[in-house]
């Protein structure tokens, strides 16, 4: 697939009832701009907050993206509120900042290596995501080891999510 150029447009927040979030939402002739729901992306909302996201099928060949409460605070916007949307594609290996920390245990553990290599991209961002929630870097090291371990230890192929957390 060719990269795409970032796309802007205007639309207004709004809330996913059955989820009790909030949302923007991606027209269907953006998301075909984008030209699939296989990519991941950056959001950027009125220029000054960006996170990286990915499209949501919302039925008619629309989409949309969710943004949470700590995000909407930090925006001071609610569902109704006006905003200006920038995405652009995340041309990262794994859609996130892989953890020097993680990246570390990974180089030094074969198996481990093989075995995250092997996960599919969204549980391959689960685990990079509960490394990057701590920010001491021994916390970051210990939390990556106990991880891969876990990792090692689920069967083959049929990791879950439960099986990959800390909890």
């Amino acid at each position: 697939m060719a990269p795409i150029d970032p796309i802007e447009y205007p639309t207004v927040i709004r809330s996913l009832d059955h989820l009790a979030g909030s949302y923007i939402p991606v027209p269907a002739a953006i998301v075909q701009q984008i030209g699939t729901f296989k990519i991941r992306l950056f959001c950027t909302i009125n220029g000054t907050l960006t996170w990286p996201c990915g499209l949501v099928a919302h039925g008619q060949g629309d989409a949309y993206i969710t943004i949470n409460q700590e995000r909407l605070r930090k925006l001071k916007l609610k569902p109704g509120s006006e905003v200006h949307v920038q995405l652009r594609p995340d041309e990262s290996e794994f859609g996130l900042e892989m953890p020097e920390e993680l990246q570390e245990v990974l180089r030094l553990d074969d198996e481990g290596q093989r075995r995250f290599r092997a996960l599919i991209p969204g549980k391959q961002r689960f685990l990079i995501r509960t490394v990057l929630a701590v920010k001491n870097t021994q916390l970051r090291v210990e939390r990556s080891l106990q991880l891969i371990t876990r990792l090692k230890q689920a069967p083959e192929g049929k990791e879950t999510f439960a099986q990959l957390s800390l909890r």
